[in-house]
């Protein structure tokens, strides 16, 4: 009995299966169910064959003047089909995100812009990935590509960590509502910050300057700022004791 390799292909066809057996010289045909593909004899033990378009599994025929061979399952694999990224953001380092779609079960990679990784399959409807790292911000697309073809349309966003470089002023009152001025580095991703356990409202000015309000609290805290790329906690801020 021939066998193929791959035994398995994109529902549009034109990829090359090689067809190994013997008594394959002088082949008249070799069909894919009902369709004739294009091959050629490379020995009288192998073909190269181009598999035609198709939607389902079909035996493979080859036809030689002294008969024909033991049919052979090939498998179409339909396109992959991409529904949600649960996470669209994340640190230079990389992260972790899951990619959830429809006939993933042949996936053998993911590509975020020029990088790509192996995702793990979960099943035929969810990959989980493990993000390539990069050493600058950026926005990249996302593709998936298994047997069956390439799918993208997705963007993952790579965030810097905040770093942040001073905070003016650094005091004020227990009740809270100071607004201090923070400068630094990759700002404009900042989702939260928090004096010592409360977080605090703030406006994103742009990527180097926000403004945060402090909430009530006492004694010194730490002034952390976190991101998808990281978080900063350099900063401290003292409360003051309001008259009585």
């Amino acid at each position: 009995m021939p066998t193929l390799n791959p035994n398995q292909g994109p529902t549009s066809g034109g990829n090359q299966v090689v067809i190994t057996g013997t008594g394959f010289t002088g082949a008249t045909s070799v069909k894919f169910g009902i369709k004739s593909a294009s091959f050629v004899v490379d020995s009288p033990t192998q073909i190269t064959a181009v598999a035609p378009s198709n939607s389902s599994a079909v035996q493979v025929v080859v036809t030689t003047p002294g008969g024909s061979s033991a049919p052979v399952w090939y498998y179409y694999i339909p396109a992959p089909h991409k529904f949600s990224l649960s996470n669209t953001m994340g640190p230079l380092s990389g992260g972790t995100t899951t990619l959830t779609g429809a006939n993933l079960y042949t996936a053998t990679s993911m590509a975020f812009g020029s990088n790509t990784a192996v995702p793990t399959v979960v099943n035929d409807t969810t990959l989980n990935v493990t993000v390539p790292t990069v050493t600058t911000p950026q926005t990249v697309g996302v593709s998936v590509t298994t047997v069956g073809g390439t799918t993208n349309g997705f963007t993952y966003t790579y965030v810097g960590d905040p770093t942040v470089t001073s905070m003016d002023p650094t005091t004020g009152p227990d009740y809270g509502g100071t607004a201090s001025t923070i400068i630094g580095t990759n700002l404009s991703d900042v989702t939260d910050i928090s004096y010592g356990p409360d977080s605090t409202s703030f406006n994103i000015i742009d990527d180097s300057t926000i403004i945060a309000y402090s909430p009530g609290g006492t004694g010194t805290v730490t002034v952390t700022l976190t991101s998808a790329g990281g978080s900063d906690s350099s900063q401290s801020f003292t409360y003051t004791v309001s008259p009585g």
